[in-house]
């Protein structure tokens, strides 16, 4: 005989429950965003019962309450704002989702999702402008703060060390290259193609600091 697989016991409130959005946003002059939709996911291999519950219910219509979800299935949920009025501009309100499993009472996990009712959309828009607009001048100005010091010593000019190096490398090229007998020259101090071309490659990139600067 097969013995049955039993499925593992699930502790209370541990289980993890996903729902989309997270955020409700109502806006009081566009009617079409009274209406929002809310839906719940069963990741799992079986079933799931809901159950949704609000801080403020009088505000709400939720259109199906409770149900059931099956295994790897989703369920939308519908809610709608009935009580559109100023004096609930910009309070929060809170839905909790309650799941379980279909033969047991416990509540194995519960999620919070957040609803707003905001006066109009083109109002959060343009505070939403006004608010990046103001960030970005305050990073602006911090910006040109920091940078002031490092501008006056770049502007100070070449150091004297790119200078002294320059004299070197104008010295090496001047040298006579090593086969020149003719040279009155000291013979040590005879330098090959290679070490000019060093000094004319480093000649040449100091005199890009020099311009730069």
């Amino acid at each position: 005989m097969h013995q049955q697989k039993r499925q593992p016991e699930l502790v209370e409130g541990n289980l993890p429950v996903f729902v989309f959005p997270t955020e409700l946003i109502f806006y009081a002059d566009d009617q079409s965003t009274h209406k929002q939709v809310l839906t719940l996911y069963n990741p799992y291999e079986f079933a799931l019962k809901f159950k949704v519950l609000c801080t403020t219910p009088n505000k709400y219509v939720v259109v199906d309450a409770t149900g059931a979800v099956k295994p790897q299935c989703c369920v939308d949920i519908v809610i709608r704002h009935r009580d559109v009025r100023s004096c609930h501009y910009g309070v929060i309100d809170k839905f909790r989702l309650q799941v379980s499993e279909q033969s047991q009472r416990k509540a194995l996990g519960r999620k919070e999702v957040i609803a707003t009712l905001l006066p109009s959309a083109k109002e959060q828009q343009k505070e939403e402008e006004e608010k990046r607009i103001k960030e970005h001048l305050t990073e602006s100005v911090f910006f040109e703060q920091s940078c002031q010091p490092e501008n006056r010593t770049v502007s100070t000019g070449p150091s004297l060390l790119t200078v002294f190096l320059g004299v070197v490398c104008i010295a090496a090229l001047m040298l006579p290259t090593l086969g020149d007998m003719e040279s009155l020259v000291p013979l040590y101090l005879h330098l090959s193609v290679n070490q000019k071309l060093v000094a004319a490659y480093i000649l040449g990139l100091i005199t890009m600091a020099i311009l730069r600067t």
